[in-house]
């Protein structure tokens, strides 16, 4: 038999919007590591690289917790939006289209984040 939990439902999650956000953003800073590493000046790429990828494990937590509703996901948020707006700032000094997709992801994110934890805080 399957187990269910009753009190837990995961359709029509209310941070679905949210967590979409966050996962876009993950993804478009792992984009961005794969292509990275394929510039011809990876050592100039070094600190986008970096970045990225605290960014997109920093982001896929921060949709893990959402999720699950956990207590600290809302605190937490603070997190993922200052991660974004360091990796949307790197990003953004790149003249590389996929720079400049992960830096348009990360504003998102960084203002869906600011937005929510903005509006959790109030309740």
């Amino acid at each position: 038999m399957e187990y269910q939990h009753s009190t837990h439902h995961h359709s029509g999650h209310p941070h679905a919007e949210l967590i979409d956000t966050i996962i876009a953003c993950a993804l478009a800073c792992e984009d961005c590591v794969v292509a990275c590493l394929e510039e011809k000046d990876v050592t100039m790429m070094a600190r986008c690289i970096e970045l990225d990828r605290d960014c997109a494990d920093i982001c896929f937590l921060a949709a893990r917790l959402l999720r699950r509703d956990s207590e600290i996901a809302h605190p937490y948020l603070k997190v993922c939006a200052e991660i974004c707006r360091l990796c949307g700032d790197e990003c953004s000094m790149h003249q590389h289209k996929h720079c400049q997709e992960c830096a348009r992801a990360c504003r998102r994110c960084e203002e869906a984040c600011m937005q929510h934890h903005s509006e959790a805080q109030l309740q």
